[in-house]
């Protein structure tokens, strides 16, 4: 009996991908979005969140709509549309959007785990993180400090990224503050090296301004 119900599950999820492989192209080619009828009860969690991160990981390696990314925008739409209040699957949905340069679809996913829970800093960082590699700075700074607030005061990549915008922003005082912040949870020499040249910096302008 046991081998039964692993037989149907085994053969469930690819029909279950089948059927909403459509949807997913249509989404990412012609901007239309739409939904198959069906009943979630039936999933395994568990067992889709496994595939789902198998996937993730190799459609991050790409920014080609290929079979892995394909099957990782599958399973995380439907874990998505199951389990509405889990935040993680909009996020990654988001990321795999963002990878395949759809920023739209991306940006709308990050905001939507926000509209989810707006007391968790995840959302707010990889809104900081979009904006930060457009160089959308003002905007990314905005987020990070969010994320920063609701809990990432110790995430080294929060910490550094701020820092790295002040210091684009001539503000050598908080970008040393949150640099200094960030080596001590990773002391890498790149992060010294580029505190210590900042501190030059500052100390060449203190001296010019002095004189």
């Amino acid at each position: 009996m046991n081998y039964i119900v692993q037989m149907i599950r085994f053969l469930l999820i690819p029909l279950i991908l089948y059927f909403t492989l459509l949807p997913s192209f249509s989404a990412l080619r012609g901007g239309v979005d739409y939904k198959i009828p069906f009943d979630y009860t039936k999933l395994n969690q568990t067992e889709l969140e496994s595939k789902a991160e198998f996937y993730y990981t190799s459609a991050l390696n790409t920014k080609e709509l290929n079979e892995e990314m394909t099957y990782a925008l599958n399973i995380y739409n439907l874990l998505s549309n199951a389990y509405p209040d889990n935040i993680t699957y909009a996020l990654r949905l988001g990321k795999l959007y963002e990878t395949l340069g759809k920023d739209r679809y991306a940006k709308g996913q990050y905001y939507r785990a926000m509209g989810v829970n707006q007391s968790r800093p995840e959302p707010y960082f990889y809104l900081g993180d979009f904006f930060y590699e457009r160089e959308q700075y003002r905007k990314a700074l905005k987020f990070f400090l969010k994320a920063y607030d609701l809990g990432y005061s110790e995430n080294y990549q929060t910490l550094e990224k701020i820092g790295t915008i002040y210091q684009k922003f001539g503000d050598t005082e908080k970008a040393l503050y949150y640099l200094q912040c960030a080596v001590v949870l990773n002391p890498s020499d790149s992060l010294f090296a580029k505190i210590n040249s900042i501190k030059n910096a500052d100390n060449i302008n203190n001296e010019y301004y002095r004189n």
